[in-house]
């Protein structure tokens, strides 16, 4: 395996623990501020930080401003449905329950390609697809009979994140192909400004007065965690097969249930605890396992 392989594997894994830690703070961070609050604050600080150095190493960037493609605002719109569905729902359903039912975003996206790409399907594909829904099924139904009550703040929950995950592969989708067109920099940069932008009118500003100094280091993580983990995939995805890069990252709900686990076992009061049943894990590695199929059987043009 080359140093570029290597590189790149190690960005996608960078990419994943981001990813994988990214819903455990955001569980946290609900319990003190509004979703919308949040998902501006990920995008506002995002465009503050990748706009200073855009300002600094790649100025004509900004040109993006003045006549953006159509696809572009699309694209925004459904980045900013990810993320409020994401946040949403991970107020009624936990952060690891919430990475298993986020893995639609990636089949789906995957998917796409058969439809708008055209490209031929195997039969890895529908297997990994059915894989996918049954192991969401599966999961779905053994939380549902665990919980004492709440059930339908769980539907709701899981409804919201399958939302956001269908919302990442529409704006995954249109971002292939604008991508041949405009530098991933320019995309970057002018899709957290608009949503910054558009999210502003919704968002409590009289939350951040008084607000905790943990809250405003969370705040600030999850808006470096946004630059940071869409800057390793893009550099992952330069390195190495995209193919491969993609699997890693499905991985990344692993690191969600270790840490949860871990959590759970030290019994912290900032965190509601977690508890699996065996066929409860056995639906989250049908969903992983699904995933994983779809995703690195390959795809080729018809």
């Amino acid at each position: 395996m080359g140093t570029d392989n290597r590189k790149g594997i190690l960005y996608a894994a960078f990419t994943a623990s981001m990813w994988g830690f990214m819903a455990i703070v955001l569980k946290v961070i609900t319990y003190e501020l509004s979703p919308v609050t949040v998902v501006w604050f990920r995008f506002f600080s995002a465009f503050i930080l990748l706009g200073v150095w855009t300002l600094i190493f790649r100025r004509n960037d900004f040109g993006i401003f003045r006549r953006p493609p159509y696809q572009l605002l699309l694209a925004a719109l459904f980045l900013a449905l990810n993320y409020l569905g994401f946040i949403t729902g991970i107020k009624y359903v936990s952060p690891s329950s919430s990475q298993i039912f986020i893995q639609i975003a990636p089949v789906s996206f995957a998917l796409s390609g058969i439809i708008i790409f055209r490209e031929h399907v195997s039969w890895k594909h529908i297997v990994g697809f059915i894989g996918v829904l049954s192991g969401i099924g599966l999961f779905y139904s053994e939380q549902l009979g665990e919980l004492a009550g709440g059930a339908d703040h769980f539907t709701l929950g899981m409804l919201l994140v399958l939302g956001g995950g269908l919302s990442w592969a529409v704006f995954a989708t249109l971002q292939k192909g604008l991508v041949r067109k405009v530098h991933p920099n320019q995309l970057n940069l002018f899709i957290y400004g608009l949503c910054a932008l558009g999210l502003a009118p919704l968002v409590k500003f009289s939350s951040f007065q008084g607000m905790p100094a943990l809250t405003w280091i969370l705040l600030f993580y999850l808006g470096l965690n946004t630059v940071l983990a869409y800057g390793s995939l893009a550099l992952a995805i330069k390195l190495t097969e995209a193919t491969r890069v993609s699997v890693i990252i499905t991985l990344n709900p692993i690191i969600t249930f270790v840490t949860m686990a871990i959590l759970t076992r030290m019994n912290v009061p900032w965190i509601e605890p977690e508890s699996f049943s065996m066929m409860s894990v056995l639906g989250a590695l049908t969903v992983l396992g699904g995933a994983i199929l779809v995703i690195s059987a390959g795809w080729k043009k018809r």
